[in-house]
């Protein structure tokens, strides 16, 4: 028998292979896209994951100590506190000369003065918020040289007596003993120094900063061994090894390790307000490297100090327009989610744009820092921390990666979720190109939120909504043409349009069957908060 041995069709092969892969690429598209057409949440009233974790709110940043004496600051930090509830408040320049801490006599004996800072530090506690006291920068009179940073001149130059830097540091310690009270105190942190890795911010080298911190340590631990000191409150989570080496190795104490990350791809330090910047397309941007700091404390001679990230955003810089947009509140979100329980604080930079570092600014939004602009207007950023602050006490276990739900003491109900997508095109556009143009979201299908085993009876049901063109200030901003100064009216309406009010209110009765289900409309970085209270 002769077997007649045929050659293969290639092209009819290759075209059947592309056939298949093009059928398949459709078929997991088209999955895809039902699920982003039909994302859903379900929640069991009764399955309960724990006490929810509030690192979120432990913390917020402020520019520098001197702003904190005027009015609008001020005013703002108390309505921030109201909203949000923030218990610590961290910020720069403390012992930077307008604050009037330090001199020296005409026989270089040290003069102590804290009539500034009692100001600042009884306004704070006033309101129920307490200090993470940054031990910095450098007075004049003490410091080893002139080098300095910012508009306002911080000395970030060494001590040029590192006894009398001691002595500067144990005088003040005594003094908020004194005046606050030990048990007071004991709550409180102590940050040695800002970013000394950073040569903008420290003239002197990791060995230095050490030295800086040894004398500073000691000083706080003889006035009580109960405060807690720290550091090396370094930028992009640096130094954290090293640190604890030092300390363990020399027994020099520590309580806490302190570090900063921000998620644009290059550079660490903007001190003008003029540098380009680039969102990161990593997805693990900042929480990253929290989950990394946390590893290496466990793995440390210290494997159980506190960790605080001191600072954190999207970008470092006080002029990047991704800060007033609304992608930030959909940022924010996915950042703390993702962060977990590896920080015991991470505390934004920065509450409000009354923030002078590159010098006052010129306009409205001008991409600052804040939680809230100049005149006091919520950015989309700072509703995110206002609804985070009205979550419930208690975690219910939740699958969904983009939410949290959680029930309160009275029997109430909250869903906390979002949809984060990075629509930055990459390393080609800065965010200060990107983020100034009018963004509308792109369609993500819905959101449905199924609950079980709700107790029977009325409820109230809010919806809340954070997004583009909802609860949005900057958008309507552009669209007004960007002035550079807003009229009374402006500026009136742009509070009225992100004053938080809810999308939605009302009544609804839970059945025998205890079950509750709400679909919602989600586009790309849309917040929402389903809020169901008890009647």
């Amino acid at each position: 028998m002769t077997i007649k041995k045929t050659a293969p069709n290639f092209h009819s092969v290759k075209k059947k292979t592309k056939t298949a892969i093009v059928s398949t690429m459709l078929a997991l598209a088209a999955i895809t896209a039902n699920a982003q057409q039909n994302r859903n949440i379900s929640v069991d009233y009764n399955n309960v994951k724990g006490a929810l974790n509030t690192q979120f709110k432990q913390c917020i940043g402020a520019g520098r100590a001197n702003e904190g004496l005027r009015a609008d600051w001020q005013q703002q930090l108390a309505y921030v506190k109201k909203e949000c509830d923030f218990k610590y408040i961290r910020m720069h320049g403390l012992l930077t000369d307008d604050m009037a801490v330090y001199r020296e006599d005409k026989n270089g004996n040290p003069e102590y003065n804290y009539q500034y800072v009692d100001a600042l530090f009884d306004y704070l506690l006033s309101i129920d918020v307490k200090p993470f006291v940054e031990l910095g920068f450098m007075p004049q009179q003490l410091a080893s040289g002139s080098k300095t940073i910012f508009w306002w001149r911080g000395n970030v130059t060494p001590p040029k007596d590192y006894d009398k830097w001691e002595g500067l540091i144990r005088n003040l310690t005594q003094h908020f003993t004194e005046r606050y009270g030990a048990d007071e105190v004991k709550t409180w942190y102590f940050e040695v120094w800002n970013e000394p890795n950073l040569d903008g911010f420290w003239a002197g080298s990791q060995e230095e900063y050490f030295k800086l911190y040894r004398y500073a340590a000691k000083a706080i631990k003889e006035v009580n061994k109960d405060y807690k000191v720290g550091g090396p409150a370094t930028a992009g989570a640096a130094w954290i090894p090293e640190m604890i080496s030092f300390c363990s190795k020399n027994n020099v104490p520590i309580d806490f390790a302190s570090t900063h990350s921000y998620g644009v791809k290059q550079g660490f330090l903007d001190e003008f307000g003029n540098s380009g910047t680039v969102l990161s397309k990593d997805p693990m941007a900042v929480s990253g490297d929290i989950i990394n700091s946390r590893k290496e404390i466990k793995t440390s001679a210290l494997p159980n100090l506190e960790l605080h990230y001191t600072e954190w955003s999207a970008s470092y810089t006080p002029a990047d327009p991704i800060h007033d947009s609304y992608h930030e509140a959909a940022y924010i979100l996915e950042k703390v989610k993702q962060t977990g329980d590896a920080a015991n604080s991470m505390s934004y930079w920065v509450f409000t744009d009354i923030f002078e570092e590159a010098g006052p600014r010129f306009k409205p939004f001008h991409g600052g820092f804040g939680l809230l602009n100049t005149q006091g207007i919520n950015k989309a950023a700072f509703h995110s921390y206002r609804l985070l602050n009205k979550l419930g006490a208690t975690e219910l276990v939740n699958k969904d990666k983009e939410s949290w739900a959680t029930k309160d003491a009275n029997g109430g109900v909250q869903l906390l979720f979002w949809d984060f997508t990075n629509t930055h095109p990459g390393d080609t556009v800065n965010n200060q190109v990107y983020y100034t143009k009018d963004l509308p979201a792109k369609d993500k299908g819905t959101a449905t939120v199924s609950l079980k085993n709700l107790p029977q009876g009325s409820y109230k049901l809010e919806v809340y909504k954070v997004g583009y063109r909802a609860n949005d200030p900057y958008t309507k901003y552009l669209e007004m043409g960007e002035p550079a100064n807003l009229t009374k009216a402006q500026a009136e309406e742009l509070k009225k349009l992100s004053d938080g009010t809810p999308v939605s209110t009302e009544t609804i009765t839970i059945g025998k069957d205890g079950t509750f289900k709400k679909q919602l409309p989600l586009r790309e970085n849309d917040v929402y908060l389903i809020n169901i209270i008890k009647g």
